[in-house]
């Protein structure tokens, strides 16, 4: 007799194994599927903004992220290719973590509350089914399906495009190239510093450990013979920013840690529902600069929740549950994506080192209102 599960969650990153975790608290059958095996390195920023604490309370992860020991960031430096700096407070305490580490956390306390995790599953198809859909996965070479009554797409921005019947990632320019590496032997404040240069820009965050994640964002046009590896596309970027290839001058990067991802597209509205609720990155991509997508993969993790457990009760329909999702994505972020794609565009703008430092200095308080349009505000349930 094939077992019909409550739930299948496609995508093991925050945001599925976070809403794996809350509906396992329920008591829901909960499969949680993903095609990487873990713990793997990301490109990411890892940086959990002072608004994802609210949200990781009401995950109920908030003790097991401090237990890892994240490093404590009190504020943002802006570091221009002309060398002029701009310092911005933050609006509360954040944290640097590595993915290899959180995504690790969060699997194991889903697993405790009773999610079942496959890794190195490859979801071929969603369809709808009698008892509500069936997933074919392929699993080590073999071929197999598994049904559900309700599935939750958490697969990020790009896998939806290789399953029949979903929307394919769109293809407008600009794309970028994402890559990253953990690097020992860097010297931090509390701090988070972003370069900018030609082409792009690099961020700098201390994480656990005392190690420092170096993320960057690049017009894949600018980096097209910047060479074959991750840590030479690095090396390139840091040579069009004197402080920053300076400050990487005698930095040890970390074996293992480096990732890529290409291409990136960056989104300016939020999709909440593709036959499927959408989560994470699937849902909404914010320019990486804004520093608030890892709470925005976990807001939108908390937002679904309830949701999902009242249409397993059977007390909200499919349609009900969409309408609510849509409008609580939408007015959540919206607004953060509108303004970060306005950021994102201003530091993109020809000469924009000139006169952006001299502009903050004179108007610290329009530098720090642009800092609190892109961030989400506290969640509350």
């Amino acid at each position: 007799m094939t077992t019909i599960h409550d739930a299948a969650v496609l995508g093991a990153g925050l945001a599925g194994s976070s809403i794996a975790k809350s509906l396992a608290d329920k008591g829901w059958d909960t499969l949680l599927l993903d095609r990487q095996h873990f713990p793997r390195h990301k490109v990411c920023g890892e940086f959990l903004s002072p608004e994802s604490q609210s949200t990781l309370q009401a995950l109920g992860i908030s003790d097991s992220i401090k237990a890892l020991g994240p490093s404590s960031i009190e504020r943002i430096r802006l570091i221009f290719e002309n060398g002029a700096e701009v310092e911005i407070p933050l609006p509360g305490k954040a944290s640097g973590l590595s993915r290899f580490t959180m995504d690790s956390a969060i699997h194991l306390a889903a697993q405790q509350a009773g999610a079942r995790l496959e890794t190195g599953t490859t979801v071929t198809a969603v369809r709808p089914a009698k008892h509500g859909f069936s997933i074919d996965i392929k699993q080590n070479g073999k071929i197999g399906t598994v049904e559900a009554r309700t599935v939750i797409a958490a697969w990020g921005a790009s896998q939806r495009a290789g399953l029949p019947g979903f929307r394919q990632a769109k293809s407008a320019k600009p794309s970028y190239i994402g890559v990253k590496t953990h690097f020992q032997g860097l010297v931090m404040e509390p701090v988070i510093e972003l370069y900018f240069f030609r082409g792009g820009y690099l961020g700098l965050c201390p994480i656990e450990g005392g190690l420092v994640n170096a993320s960057a964002l690049l017009q894949r046009d600018a980096f097209v013979n910047a060479g074959k590896t991750i840590l030479m596309i690095i090396q390139a970027a840091a040579r069009r920013n004197p402080k920053l290839q300076r400050k990487l001058a005698h930095a040890q990067p970390i074996s293992g840690s480096q990732a890529a991802v290409s291409p990136i597209y960056l989104n300016r509205k939020p999709l909440a529902w593709d036959q499927l609720p959408l989560l994470g990155d699937a849902a909404s991509m914010i320019p990486p600069l804004c520093g608030d997508g890892m709470s925005m993969a976990l807001r939108s993790a908390a937002l679904c929740a309830p949701l999902v457990d009242r249409f397993l009760r059977g007390e909200l329909s499919m349609t009900g549950w969409q309408q609510a999702y849509t409008k609580l994505i939408n007015r959540e972020f919206a607004g953060v994506m509108r303004w970060g794609g306005l950021l994102q565009w201003l530091f993109s703008m020809p000469n924009a080192e000139s006169w952006m430092p001299h502009a903050a200095r004179l108007a610290p308080g329009i530098a720090q209102a642009l800092v609190r349009a892109t961030r989400l505000k506290p969640y509350r349930q």
